[in-house]
């Protein structure tokens, strides 16, 4: 299982000091961050996209990717999320590719609609097309890093006539690709008709919507054939904040969780604590909380954690991160591993894809070959609209 931090990369103000840090330094913040995140043994390092104030998060996040592929050495770099609406998908075969080579092959993506209305208009799109957007671009990107001389023509984007993206994907392995989502069943099922991942935000709502969210994905996950519902790849966001003690974590993170721009005021910290997987307390009481995810999603491959918003000081992220490295991902793992159910499959990995490829050119072809490990092989056509939203005519 994999463990992590995700950033949003907003710029706020400290509201028990009033201070603001720059644009620069909420950057070079954030490359710290994921420098320190590798050095503690955290698995992922994953960053948003954002084209809107408060976030500085970067339009492009494989620039980014890319300087960290250089400054780090074991995390995987991933996002959260690609804009698969307002990203051109040449833009995002070709940028993503790239970074993959310098990381050697340390980078996945995690795909998204987005959810800020007027950044569509920006980029020459309308956000009631979000989920017909999400279905072709994605379909397009699938060819452009599986097919060279790629002839397509779509709805939204003008036609491509003998195109070939570059750099092709390293070792001719695209990165994996998480589709995520806090609230689209449309996504989950994109997700499960091409046997990506499925990645669940897991904040702002009660662990029962996580639960219906994730098994909706896995049941339709095993209804295309990609292998059993708990072989489907499951990744989960979640927030936490840590102290020596639950009071005087309580106490250090209101100022900053009243003021937060992702809550906007919306309840207290009392109502977040208790409805939904907000964990503010010791790092033992962020282990007890998170293994008991597994109990309403099941064996699930990466959990993520968000640290580093709403104006807290840059040294109380790091100290976050040293927590999470040394107290809290080590009795993850412990736990997970002993509770894990028999033949889950691991997070994907390039060189796991890698192998897996290999294993599979030693094999006899079969009639019905294509998928491996819930990671798929082949390309299928891209689905319809009725596809991903569960209404196909076999269905009905």
């Amino acid at each position: 299982m994999q463990f992590g931090i995700f950033t949003v990369g907003d710029v706020t103000t400290n509201p028990t000091t009033g201070r603001t840090v720059s644009e620069h330094e909420r950057i070079a913040n954030t490359v710290e961050m994921a420098k320190l995140a590798d050095e503690v043994g955290l698995d992922v390092f994953a960053t948003g996209q954002h084209h809107n104030p408060p976030f500085v998060a970067p339009a492009n996040p494989a620039v980014l990717m890319a300087n960290l592929g250089v400054v780090t050495k074991n995390i995987i770099l991933s996002t959260s999320t690609t804009l698969i609406t307002t990203t051109d998908p040449v833009r995002i075969a070709e940028d993503y590719a790239y970074a993959q080579h310098l990381a050697g092959g340390r980078v996945d993506l995690m795909l998204g609609r987005g959810n800020t209305g007027p950044v569509y208009p920006w980029f020459g799109k309308d956000i009631r097309d979000g989920i017909p957007l999400a279905i072709e671009n994605y379909a397009l990107l699938r060819r452009l890093w599986n097919e060279e001389n790629v002839t397509w023509e779509g709805k939204f984007r003008t036609p491509l006539q003998g195109f070939t993206s570059t750099p092709r994907p390293l070792d001719d392995i695209a990165p994996f690709v998480w589709h995520g989502s806090i609230r689209s069943p449309e996504i989950a099922e994109q997700a499960a008709y091409y046997g990506d991942g499925f990645f669940h935000n897991h904040i702002f709502w009660p662990p029962q919507h996580a639960a219906q969210m994730v098994q909706f994905y896995r049941e339709r996950f095993e209804h295309y054939g990609h292998g059993r519902a708990q072989d489907a790849i499951v990744g989960l966001g979640g927030q936490v904040f840590m102290a020596e003690s639950k009071a005087k974590a309580m106490e250090t993170f209101r100022p900053y969780f009243d003021h937060a721009p992702v809550y906007g005021g919306a309840g207290s910290l009392e109502d977040y604590t208790r409805q939904t997987p907000l964990t503010v307390g010791t790092p033992d009481e962020v282990v007890e909380a998170t293994l008991g995810f597994r109990d309403y999603v099941g064996d699930y491959q990466r959990q993520l954690f968000l640290i580093d918003h709403a104006g807290l000081p840059h040294a109380e992220v790091m100290h976050q991160i040293e927590l999470l490295g040394t107290k809290v991902v080590p009795q993850l793992r412990a736990e997970m591993d002993i509770r894990r159910g028999a033949g889950v499959p691991d997070a994907p990995t390039h060189a796991s894809l890698l192998a897996a490829r290999a294993a599979q050119a030693t094999d006899t072809p079969s009639a019905d070959a294509g998928q491996m490990g819930g990671v798929e092989t082949g390309v299928p056509r891209a689905p319809k609209t009725d596809d991903v939203t569960g209404t196909r005519a076999e269905d009905r």
